[in-house]
């Protein structure tokens, strides 16, 4: 008897539905075909060992598996309870008129325990789109597949309860959320707040720009200047998700294997940490069976990389590309993957080995000609997608032993939001632009205009401070978001001064 059972395949954030053929005749062995990977190969231990333990077995007949289509790699064990399924109702063991109605998909244990899988939502995404009445998966997986509406979603423990329902024995629960009120829900759930931070409003104000226009940031101190603790705070005042950000994010986390247990929906901006360890392949993405990396997984959030400079070369020049494409391209000889890559890059960094140049109390210690070579660890071209550099310096006592409280996230998230809304209103036209971080050189001369005024001081600053050449458009561009804060239509020279304070690593001769 043929029976067809419904598996699907994940290739970077999308899926494509895989149809199981099984056949069961008269004769023996049991083929695999449909170019399946070592683990799926491996299932056929496992699906025996399971079918025994709950009363079951696989027949002593020919059995043939086909997964179609043939020319598609099948990888993982998520596809045991599909193939399972389809050897039971194929060989009449349980019913199999429903069989062919769903997506089925997990990992079976010996005794018939389902273990979660990866990449939940592209699948439960792509079996709504090509109309499948519902899916059954793990239980741990049940919520992040139930965010999909219009698709009847079913969590198992083990496979006899899979086997029950298809008997219509004993029903499997159907897992309902509401993915807006599950949003909504998640949304102000946040643990830490830039009120606990001390002192450091003139940071505070420098992390709000970077925030209001989607710029990259780059602290600049001594250790304990609290360099950290601002910038795992960033992610409290940029804007909220909107509902197509958070499934996006959702996607990727899932195809990682990210996903917090029984958690449905991503509703905070990702905040991602790698150590400075990191291989490239890690960091961007890749490997012999390709997942996304942490600028992936960043993606709508943030990536802070601590010490910047103690990061292998390698690994921060890869980055350069996906800072300006927003998007990582993976190519292998057969085939290719895109993961999305929207991130705001937030990294800090000693001034010098030791540590304590530039400091006001501490003296450094480190020879001549070290805090530059420390400093030329960071290429120019990665520097130069950084807008806004920012000195660090420490907290005093007294600043430290104040009893008052500091300006809380949800005020300064509350200017941000204007500020993008105005920048919302006026890249409206043009295709891939949604910041001032993001404006190409064209458009920048038709946004950015100064005054005589204006230009005067910029030329001023940039002969007394020596800045670079490059450092003309981050001036400007951060000086547009200043504005925009400030609900001004114009550039003013105030906010042009401003925006000159944060190119540090730009002056001539900073490093001694």
């Amino acid at each position: 008897m043929l029976v067809k059972t419904l598996g699907s395949a994940v290739y970077g954030i999308n899926a494509t539905t895989v149809t199981v053929e099984v056949n069961v005749t008269p004769g023996v062995n049991f083929f695999l075909v449909g170019l399946p990977d070592s683990a799926v190969k491996e299932s056929q231990q496992r699906i025996d060992a399971a079918l025994k333990n709950n009363g079951f077995k696989i027949p002593g007949k020919k059995i043939v598996v086909n997964m179609a289509p043939a020319d598609i790699r099948k990888e993982g064990s998520a596809y045991d309870l599909t193939i399972a399924i389809g050897i039971l109702a194929a060989s009449e063991q349980i019913k199999s008129d429903k069989v062919g109605e769903f997506v089925i998909m997990g990992e079976l244990s010996l005794d018939g325990g389902l273990q979660p899988i990866k990449g939940v939502l592209p699948i439960a995404i792509q079996a709504r789109k090509e109309g499948i009445k519902g899916i059954i998966l793990p239980k741990q997986n049940a919520n992040e597949a139930a965010i999909v509406d219009g698709l009847e979603v079913y969590g198992a423990e083990n496979i006899k309860q899979v086997i029950d329902f298809f008997n219509d024995d004993i029903p499997l629960e159907r897992t309902i959320i509401n993915t807006r009120d599950e949003f909504f829900s998640r949304l102000t759930n946040i643990d830490i707040d830039f009120s606990e931070v001390k002192g450091q409003e003139n940071i505070k104000r420098a992390m709000e720009i970077a925030a209001a226009g989607g710029h990259n940031v780059i602290l600049i101190g001594p250790p304990g200047a609290g360099k950290t603790m601002l910038a795992k705070r960033l992610p409290t005042i940029l804007p909220p998700m909107a509902l197509q950000e958070a499934l996006e994010t959702t996607k990727i986390h899932s195809v990682a294997g990210k996903m917090s247990k029984n958690v449905g929906l991503i509703a905070q901006r990702p905040f991602r940490s790698p150590h400075h360890t990191i291989s490239d392949v890690a960091l961007v993405g890749g490997g012999n069976h390709p997942q996304p990396g942490e600028i992936s997984l960043a993606h709508n959030g943030v990536l802070f990389l601590d010490e910047l400079p103690e990061f292998k070369r390698t690994v921060l020049e890869v980055m350069r590309q996906p800072l300006e494409d927003r998007v990582v391209t993976i190519s292998r000889a057969k085939f290719s993957v895109e993961y999305p890559a929207s991130f705001m890059l937030v990294s800090s960094m000693n001034p010098c080995p030791c540590g304590y140049y530039n400091h006001p109390e501490k003296e450094c210690v480190c020879a001549p000609g070290v805090v530059q070579k420390y400093l030329n660890k960071i290429s120019g071209p990665l520097l130069d997608r950084i807008d806004i550099h920012v000195e660090v310096t420490p907290v005093s006592f007294n600043e430290l032993s104040d009893k008052r409280t500091s300006e809380k996230s949800s005020t300064i998230r509350e200017r941000v939001i204007k500020g993008r809304e105005i920048q919302h209103e006026r890249y409206k036209n043009h295709e891939g632009v949604y910041c001032n971080a993001q404006i190409g050189s064209k458009l920048l001369r038709e946004v950015c205009q100064i005054d005589e005024a204006g230009n005067q001081l910029l030329k001023t600053a940039m002969e007394k401070l020596g800045l670079s050449a490059r450092a003309y458009d981050r001036i400007l561009k951060v000086a547009r978001t200043i504005a925009d804060l400030d609900n001004s239509e114009k550039i003013e020279t105030p906010h042009l001064a401003e925006a000159i304070q944060y190119r540090s690593l730009d002056r001539e001769n900073w490093a001694g």
